[in-house]
C-alpha cells in the first residue's frame, strides 16, 4: 500500500517536473547554433584523436 503511494507520487512528480525543449539539437550535450563554433569544436576533437597516435610514435623514436 505504502510502496504503491510512493510510486505514484514519484512518477506523477516526474512527469510534471521533467520538460525538456524538443526539436533537433536540443538534446544533445553541445551547442549547434552557431556552426563555425562547432566546427572547431568538432575538428579539436576528431583532430586530437587522429594526431596523438602520430605524436607517440615520433616520441618513442627520439627517445635514447
Amino acid at each position: 500500500m505504502f510502496g504503491q503511494a510512493v510510486r505514484r507520487f514519484t512518477t506523477s512528480a516526474l512527469r510534471r517536473g521533467a520538460h525538456y525543449e524538443e526539436g533537433p539539437g536540443k538534446n544533445l550535450p553541445f551547442s549547434v547554433e552557431n556552426k563555425w563554433k562547432l566546427l572547431a569544436l568538432m575538428t579539436a576533437f576528431f583532430g586530437s584523436g587522429f594526431t596523438f597516435p602520430f605524436i607517440i610514435v615520433r616520441h618513442q623514436l627520439l627517445k635514447k
